[in-house]
């Protein structure tokens, strides 16, 4: 079983994330706890005493509905048990990303941190917008890391210190629908829409409810429409390429990655996702040119496995060098972003969970 203070962690950690629970119940490894929207989170104390069962057992669809199931964990877990947690859909936060998890909720003492005056930060904002721009930071991270309660919480607060606040607000329809929460979503992005028509966050948002409601063809309609209206929209094409890839039509997403590289060349996770489109398109010699390209650009061990995930790939063999320590975002820091391919996929990925996936769609429309 695992340890009374392991034990008090998970439960203060889920009332700092400001979790409605269904049911908590302790395992032989942790602790689970099921939530009312729909999520599955595992506190592994010891990843290193994780059975391949255990996980399978966790990741298994719950009958009557689905489940989205999130594993933490303060160690590292073995990289059998990792990919089997991402072909099951799932989520894991785990070495330094939990102690990150912690540091943000203000519960760094958990995890060994000792009080410590905030350094001095070198930008040139005020008190509150400082506060502003950090929370939005940890929301966002937390979306592109697959936790969107957690963004929830974040964006929500952000809400608190500035009402009006349309990236905020378009942020919380994002966190919706990432949690199943479609309709609700959906009302918040014409909430916006009513004050500010012509905002972009939100328009991009109703178009990913079209996604999210398995219309992908008006999804990839409303895309080239905005694109119609500005082409330079760098964030508008990476959700189409998204779009597309969720739809399987590789051809037509190999055109709109080209054309986002023509403007990036060396952006890693844009030349991975080439590198994957020219190899569904029969250029399979190209094809992993261009990802071991990716990865002398500085595609990162963590970022391959994301990527291969959202596009249901075998994961790439964990390399024996550990990643770097500053690979992973901490409070006082901006960390280099996915790029926006890569956080389109994400999140798409993660909105994705309560709906068919094109494979999956695909599968069915041959069985009728």
């Amino acid at each position: 079983m695992a340890s009374a203070p392991f034990v008090q962690l998970a439960s203060v950690l889920v009332e700092a994330m400001g979790q409605r629970l269904d049911a908590a119940k302790p395992t032989d490894e942790g602790v689970t706890v099921r939530t009312s929207d729909g999520f599955l989170y595992a506190f592994l104390e010891d990843p290193l005493r994780v059975s391949l069962e255990a996980i399978r057992k966790l990741a298994a669809p719950e009958a009557g509905g689905s489940t989205r199931l999130v594993v933490f964990t303060p160690g590292r877990l073995p990289p059998v048990l990792a990919q089997e947690i991402g072909r099951g859909g799932g989520t894991l936060v785990e070495g330094a990303r939990f102690s990150e998890l912690c540091r943000q909720l203000g519960l760094g003492s958990w995890v060994g941190d000792e009080p410590r005056a905030r350094p001095p930060d070198g930008r040139r904002l005020l008190p509150s917008a400082l506060h502003l721009d950090d929370v939005m930071h940890r929301a966002r991270i937390w979306l592109d890391w697959g936790v969107p309660a957690l963004a929830l919480r974040f964006y929500r607060q952000a809400i608190d210190l500035k009402p009006e606040f349309a990236p905020a607000q378009a942020g919380v329809g994002r966190a919706l629908l990432a949690l199943g929460l479609t309709d609700d979503a959906d009302r918040q992005f014409d909430q916006i829409l009513e004050a500010h028509p012509q905002d972009l966050e939100a328009r991009l948002g109703k178009a990913a409810v079209l996604g999210a409601r398995s219309r992908p063809k008006e999804e990839v309609a409303v895309y080239r429409e905005l694109l119609e209206e500005d082409a330079a929209r760098s964030e508008v094409r990476a959700h189409l390429v998204a779009a597309l890839v969720d739809l399987g039509d590789w051809r037509s997403a190999r055109v709109e990655i080209e054309a986002m590289l023509a403007r990036t060349p060396e952006e890693p996770q844009l030349r991975f996702l080439h590198g994957v489109a020219l190899e569904r398109t029969g250029s399979a010699a190209l094809g992993a040119a261009d990802r071991d390209e990716a990865r002398r650009l500085g595609l990162s061990y963590d970022q391959e496995v994301a990527l291969c995930q959202h596009l249901g790939l075998a994961p790439p063999p964990r390399p024996s060098v550990p990643s770097a320590p500053g690979s992973t975002p901490t409070s006082g820091a901006r960390p280099a972003g996915k790029g926006a391919a890569g956080a389109a996929l994400a999140e798409k990925g993660t909105a994705g969970s309560r709906r068919p996936s094109s494979t999956r769609r695909r599968a069915a429309r041959k069985r009728k």
